[in-house]
This record gives structure tokens, sequence and C-alpha cells, in this order.
């Protein structure tokens, strides 16, 4: 087959960690052709959607990972998959690569996570569609519902609805004296909405990532572990991951999601679970296969390379 993958630049990519890295060296293992895209190359004229794509040869060596072997532009229904990995942001840019791709795609262009469902699910409020298997969750804009939730639970994590790895997650208490003031910048002082979760203390044991592959539940997840003082288990904010099999609880709830998830063309799902609570559904570009690889042996690139040959058979 011939696979393009939409990526941030080659050069950014953390080989040693990074999944889409992973999945292409899977790819070219299997035999199929590997291409990246930068989805700024993304381009529509009469209807018609190409990119510039350049062909890789993929080496196991981490530090020289990639041979550029050409350059050109291409159709996206010149490809067998595209599989869409850029990573957040989810701003307007993002909103409309999807679009475009969406136009790829009835054209024949075969899209993996399929750019609709990307757009509709939300990384943090796709949740509010199971909250049988959220904490107490809140989406509002205005400080005044903010602060009374707050002070209902007493103990809440903030965060903003389109960032990653970490980044603007806050953990405040009913008398925090600066909560405001967090708020505000979370907030823009009222210009956008944020989201409020309770506060799941069993963050401790790890802020835990299952994959979901073309339906089918991963066996095993990465619990990223908070650094001494820290609140976040992200690994780009210090957490440690460490490969874990699924509890009763997690199973349960990726079981139940799985099929609903893949029925809407979703490929690769990032399920985050805190105490056998659904805080996230990562849909963009879901990481963590390398590490739990590593350290339990299951492939889960390969795994998508396998479920992504079926689904186009």
């Amino acid at each position: 087959m011939r696979i393009a993958f939409i990526v941030d630049p080659l050069d950014k990519l953390r080989a040693y960690k990074d999944s889409s890295v992973a999945m292409m060296r899977a790819g070219q293992k299997l035999g199929h052709e590997v291409f990246a895209i930068q989805r700024e190359s993304l381009t529509v004229r009469d209807g018609i959607v190409t990119a510039m794509a350049t062909a890789l040869r993929i080496s196991p060596d981490d530090a020289n990972w990639y041979a550029l072997l050409g350059t050109e532009r291409h159709r996206l229904d010149a490809f067998d998959a595209v599989l869409m990995r850029q990573d957040p942001p989810f701003d307007a840019e993002y909103v409309a690569a999807t679009w475009v791709l969406e136009r790829a795609v009835a054209q024949g262009a075969r899209v993996f996570n399929d750019p609709r469902a990307i757009r509709d699910h939300s990384e943090k409020v796709s949740i509010t569609e199971f909250p049988q298997f959220a904490p107490t969750t809140l989406v509002a804009r205005h400080a005044d519902d903010i602060n009374a939730f707050i002070d209902d639970l007493g103990d809440v994590i903030l965060k903003p609805l389109d960032g990653m790895g970490g980044a603007g997650i806050f953990r405040v208490r009913h008398d925090e004296p600066n909560r405001n003031a967090i708020i505000e910048t979370l907030g823009g002082f009222g210009t956008r909405s944020i989201m409020a979760q309770r506060y799941v203390p069993q963050i401790a044991e790890g802020d835990k990532r299952v994959l979901i592959v073309g339906g089918e539940v991963m066996a095993y997840s990465l619990a990223r572990i908070p650094k001494a003082g820290e609140t976040r288990g992200n690994l780009a904010a210090g957490g440690k991951g460490v490969a874990m099999p699924l509890t009763a609880r997690e199973k349960e709830i990726a079981e139940y999601l799985a099929p609903t998830l893949w029925a809407r063309g979703l490929l690769i799902v990032g399920l985050d679970m805190i105490g056998g609570y659904l805080t996230e559904i990562n849909v963009t570009s879901p990481t963590c296969m390398v590490e739990i690889a590593q350290q339990t042996g299951l492939d889960i690139a390969q795994c998508v390379m396998e479920k992504l040959s079926d689904a186009l058979a």
C-alpha cells in the first residue's frame, strides 16, 4: 500500500518515542510505501484535493530515522490511506484542514481518523456524551458558573478546551487565593469556554492512556504518573510512563466506547482515565504506543497497520 502521514515537520518528531514514526516503521516493515505530508501544503483546486508528499525510507536509527526520496504533488485519493496525525492545538487552521480532508474523502480518499469525526469530537467536550463514565464535569464560559462549581465541589481541575500535553491545567481548591486570576487567564476574561472537573485523587496512581485501534481495546494502558509536587501526569509535563494491564473498570469503559467510535471512522483513539473515570477522548494524534511496546512487547503500531489493511480490504 501507499500510506501518507499528515504530521508535524519531520525534524521535530522525536523518533525514540513518537507513535507516528512507530507506525511508519511498522508500515515499511510490512512492505508499504510511506509518505509524509505537511498540513500547510493541502490545497483544493477546482474541487480536487492535493498535497506535496515526500516519499520516505525509514531507519531504525532514532538519530537519523528517515531519508527523503523525493517530493511531488499528489491527489490524496492516489494513496491507499491517509493518516491525519497532526498534533493540536485544535485551532481554526486545524478545522480548515478537516474541511479540506472531507472534500478528499468525497473524492474517494481513505482518511483516518475520519476528518468529520475529528472535527466533531472535541477531545475535552466529547466526554459529556458519556457522563456515566466521567467525573463531575462542567463546560462553561462565565466566571460565576465556574466559581459556583468550585464552591460546590471544593477541589477541581481547570483546563483549556484546545490544549495538549498538560498545558494550561490547574488544580484549584475552594480556598485558592488566585482562583479568579486563574479563571480569567484560562477563559480570556470571559471570551473562552473552559472545562472544570472534580479532582480525582487517584491521579497519584497515574493518568492512564488506554488505546483503541479499529474498535479493538489494547490490553495495556500507559499510566502517566506525576512527578513529585505535580498534579499533571502528562509525559510532556514530566510524568513517568508505566505500562499496566487494564483494570476491569478501564476495560468496561473502553469496550463500551470502542464500537461507537470505530463506527464513526476513528481508527486510533486514546482514552484518558484517572481512577476509573473517563477524562478525555483523544482523536487527533494519540500517542504512547512506543512506551507500551518497549515495556510489554505489545506492538500497537503494527496493530494499527493490520487494522488499516483490514479496513481497506
